[in-house]
Formats: C-alpha cells, structure tokens, sequence
C-alpha cells in the first residue's frame, strides 16, 4: 500500500518489494506455511531437550577455601560443557543463575530457550 511513484522509483529497483500478482501471493502463502512449519519443529525440538534436562543435577568437584568459597566460580560456560558431556546441546546464553556461584552446595539454575519454555536444574559443588 505505497504510492505507484515510490515503488517503482524506489522499492522495485532496490529489491525491496515486489508487485502483488496472484502467483506472488500463492508463493508468500506457501513460503509462510513452510516457516510455520518448522517452526512447530523447532518448539518441539526444544521442548523434548528440555524434558530430558529437567530436574537434572550438574555436579562440579572444585578446590575451595575457608568458609566454603571457592577459588572461582561455576559458569553458564561449565554448566552447559557439562550438559554436553551428559548428551545435552545447551547452550550457554539459555541457562540463567539466580546468583553467581561462588561457594559450596546445591545451587539452582533456569534453562530457557524462549516462547515460555524453560526448566529447572540443579548444580551441586562439592569440595574436591
């Protein structure tokens, strides 16, 4: 819906649009059923992932010190290379830590991979 002068001066010559013939509109349809298609894949994908991680529990042996701190902390990085190690491709940017980990114990973390998928793991630390 732009004026006749502004597509063809502007939006054809640059690629940026195309003339709304009926084939073109088939096409679109067609192209759009096939993304909402693997879409659906991808949503399912992800929710079987997260069926299988939910409720698992991450274990790390780390060297600590007085008080229980340890000499670092847990990453996302080290979360998701042991999920890999477990069968999991997680990737680390999808689980999120309520707080760094910096000391000994069981620990909570979300793994969310978007439209409202997410579940809960846990991160135990023991002294090594």
């Amino acid at each position: 819906n732009v004026s006749e002068g502004f597509a063809r001066n502007f939006l054809f010559p640059r690629k940026l649009a195309a003339e709304a013939t009926e084939k073109r509109m088939k096409e679109w349809e067609h192209l759009k059923r096939v993304a909402e298609t693997k879409k659906k894949k991808a949503v399912a994908e992800r929710q079987e992932l997260l069926n299988k991680v939910s409720g698992t529990t991450v274990k790390f042996k780390l060297a600590a010190g007085e008080n229980d701190k340890l000499f670092g902390t847990v990453t996302t990085n080290d979360i998701s290379k042991e999920l890999s190690k477990a069968g999991h491709s997680v990737d680390r940017r999808d689980i999120h830590l309520e707080e760094p980990i910096k000391i000994l114990g069981q620990h909570k973390a979300i793994v969310r991979m978007g439209e409202g998928l997410e579940a809960k793991i846990m991160i135990a630390v023991e002294r090594a």
